[in-house]
């Protein structure tokens, strides 16, 4: 019979806010007398949260440049100033795109 494996939250969060490797917690781990099940348990929550901020930055970002790939095709098809035309339908699109690209990095990656 297998048991569940409790993680603590809180030195989780401790060495993500210390940047500390995984090969450096698999060694504290190792020393503390934690089975190979509970370190791989506790190396897949801690890459977890470290990810998460990244993953959240690359939503926002995706959705920012999704905005503005709107924004841009509204602004063209009403042609409000005639003189920005080619700014708009360009700059703003391939801006937006640009983006959208950056967060598509930070989510994927």
């Amino acid at each position: 019979m297998t048991y569940p494996i409790n993680v603590d939250k809180v030195i989780l969060e401790q060495w993500a806010a210390q940047k500390l490797a995984p090969e450096t917690i698999t060694g504290m781990l190792k020393e503390m007398g934690f089975d190979p099940d509970s370190i791989t348990t506790h190396l897949r929550v801690y890459k977890k949260l470290r990810n998460a901020k990244r993953q959240f930055t690359g939503f926002v970002c995706m959705a920012l440049g999704a905005f503005l790939g709107f924004l841009s095709c509204v602004l063209t098809l009403a042609n409000p100033i005639p003189e920005l035309h080619n700014l708009i339908l360009f700059g703003f699109t391939s801006v937006g795109i640009l983006i959208i690209v950056v967060g598509m990095y930070l989510v994927f990656e």
